[in-house]
């Protein structure tokens, strides 16, 4: 990986870039970010990303509040996808 230190810059065929990887609710409010090189693989980001997200102040029952993460395909992983079993997070990727 050949980024730039602290700005998430990485080099590609089309030059230095980089990748926001977003947690939204079902509002498109924003609830974790992660920034990374452009080169950078997606699925190794989501697991840090679902653990960035904390619940709503006041949710009722902090343990059950995720009911589905939905990712493009980019994101499948066998171990992202045990995590969310584990988790009990439905998932449509």
């Amino acid at each position: 990986m050949d980024a730039v230190d602290g700005e998430a810059l990485g080099r590609s065929r089309g030059g230095l870039g980089s990748k926001l990887h977003l947690a939204v609710d079902a509002c498109c409010r924003v609830l974790a970010v992660i920034l990374t090189p452009g080169q950078a693989g997606d699925s190794p980001h989501l697991i840090p990303l679902i653990d960035q997200v904390r619940p709503p102040v006041g949710y009722p029952q902090p343990k059950g509040w995720w009911f589905r993460v939905i990712a493009d395909k980019a994101y499948s992983a066998r171990g992202t996808r045990r995590y969310l079993r584990r988790r009990r997070i439905a998932a449509t990727i």
